[in-house]
């Protein structure tokens, strides 16, 4: 019996899958008389030879290790949510059962998706303004259908694009510090689509120029500056529209189709670059994301209705590169790629979990890495760019997770102990000026991104170019010519009123003189 217990003791490993030896237990084993150790050849052990065999078992069985463990700085990456104080509370969250995020944010602003009585709207809050908000607060209502997709200008924080069940999109201007009052006019209507258009992205370098998709097939490219559609994808997709989205310098377009195909577009000309057929078997809504080196993620369902992520590389749309089944829950995936730290982010409407997994060019290619969960379900996610994140406290993302009632903040923060810039988290980022001007990309021309660096934390030196973008945009769109029509009119009456007033004036100078006469 203590023959056996001596023998297990051989085999006894650490937390790293190590062998933990202990040559004084087998030296003493040895030496005692206790027991014997059968072996298929009967010798007897000495302690030099059972010291100098575990070293060797040993160190074959680090080298084992460290091909085991992958080295990632990102290895324990974690996620927590906000004090309650520093949530948004008491905000009646949109009931409608669309899968967008219901919510975007920037480094000045968080807008979210509401609940609206004769129509559609949201709100927009600084990110200043935490805590319980007043059921009173301005909502941004001009839209007479539900609201199904907003998402804020990458170039402008102060604007923003929405889609709605009315059919249009429109984008509207918020005023810093937050509105004061219902915002119920746009900038600008744009107005193109035959059904309701869910899915906005606005290009990543270009200015004024926005991608939207409807469910009538059909993607439009829109100069947002000129308020018209000069770019319209009508024949390619034979059903609704589940994803759309830009590469990184907004060169090609990715859909996914309820017609269970994944397309590569060009977007100006409009022709389909690449295809691939049913990326996953199942039958429930597609989503998918270019992330490094012109890869796909793409998430999806199996046919057993398995929640699965896979990735794709469009030279080869043959087999996938990986392919892994995650769970059997029902609800989309949306992922959220940071190509900084070429994390993606994996947010399933109805879940109460966030999933992240690294994805790098050795197999298995996406790696998972953790999971962050709470108790409440998500019925939305808002997305930080990463220029308005905390650099000092080493964070790498940060989320707005709607609830029923509320918006909390969930930050994933890297552990570091040092308070110093981390240069390997932070390398330089995309900025907010653009490129390219809407002319020119239309035109042919493509703008690599402006990138910025955070070691000193963003700080916002485009604030005069954000202000005369934001005049030129309001003096170049279509919408305001009708602005200029009531500023004319405007400045006609004062100028009657002014002719009238200079020949009162002269009645009463000739009247005056006249009496002075007599």
């Amino acid at each position: 019996m203590r023959a056996r217990e001596h023998t297990s003791r051989l085999c006894c490993y650490d937390h790293d899958g190590v062998v933990r030896s202990s040559e004084k237990q087998l030296h003493a084993t040895a030496s005692s008389g206790h027991g014997c150790w059968h072996s298929p050849t009967p010798l007897h052990l000495s302690a030099s030879s059972v010291s100098s065999s575990l070293l060797r078992s040993r160190s074959s069985q680090v080298i084992m290790s460290r091909k085991v463990v992958r080295t990632s700085k990102f290895r324990h990456v974690f996620g927590q949510p906000v004090k309650a104080d520093q949530c948004y509370d008491d905000i009646r969250i949109s009931q409608m059962t669309w899968d967008s995020n219901f919510c975007s944010v920037n480094p000045k602003f968080v807008a979210m998706i509401v609940d609206a009585s004769g129509g559609g709207a949201f709100i927009v809050l600084p990110l200043s303004k935490t805590g319980r908000i007043d059921m009173s607060l301005p909502t941004v209502c001009g839209h007479t259908g539900p609201v199904l997709d907003i998402e804020f200008c990458p170039h402008n924080d102060n604007i923003i694009a929405s889609g709605s069940e009315d059919c249009s999109v429109m984008i509207w201007e918020i005023p810093d510090g937050g509105l004061t009052s219902p915002l119920s006019d746009p900038v600008v209507k744009l107005d193109g689509h035959s059904k309701r258009v869910g899915i906005l992205s606005w290009h990543p370098t270009a200015h004024n120029v926005l991608m939207s998709a409807g469910c009538d097939n059909v993607i439009i490219l829109w100069n947002v500056a000129r308020g018209e559609a000069v770019v319209r994808i009508d024949s390619v997709h034979t059903d609704m529209i589940y994803s759309a989205c830009w590469n990184r310098n907004g060169s090609q377009i990715l859909t996914s189709c309820k017609d269970k195909k994944l397309r590569v577009l060009d977007p100006r000309k409009g022709s389909v670059i690449c295809e691939k057929d049913k990326p996953h078997e199942g039958s429930r809504p597609v989503r998918a994301v270019f992330v490094s080196d012109g890869k796909i993620l793409t998430t999806g369902f199996s046919r057993m209705s398995e929640r699965q992520v896979a990735l794709w590389d469009p030279k080869n749309f043959g087999e996938p590169l990986t392919l892994q089944e995650l769970d059997t829950s029902s609800g989309v995936l949306l992922p959220f790629f940071d190509p900084d730290t070429g994390i993606v982010y994996l947010c399933g409407k109805g879940d109460s979990s966030i999933r992240y997994f690294e994805v790098t060019d050795e197999a298995p290619y996406v790696h998972y890495l953790s999971m962050y969960s709470s108790k409440e379900s998500q019925k939305g996610m808002g997305y930080m760019p990463k220029r308005g994140l905390e650099v000092n406290k080493c964070e790498i993302a940060r989320f707005y997770k709607l609830h029923e009632r509320k918006c909390e903040p969930v930050v994933m923060t890297v552990p570091r102990k040092s308070d110093l810039f981390q240069e390997d988290l932070y390398p330089d980022t995309i900025g907010p000026e653009p490129s390219v001007e809407a002319d020119d990309w239309f035109s042919g021309k493509n703008g690599e991104p402006i990138l910025i660096s955070l070691k000193d934390g963003f700080v916002a030196t485009t604030k005069n170019k954000e202000f005369k973008v934001i005049k030129s945009l309001m003096a170049t769109t279509s919408s305001s010519s009708s602005n200029r029509q009531c500023d004319s009119a405007e400045v006609q009456a004062l100028q009657n009123e002014l002719r009238e007033l200079r020949e009162m004036i002269e009645q009463l100078t000739q009247r005056v003189s006249e009496l002075e006469s007599k």
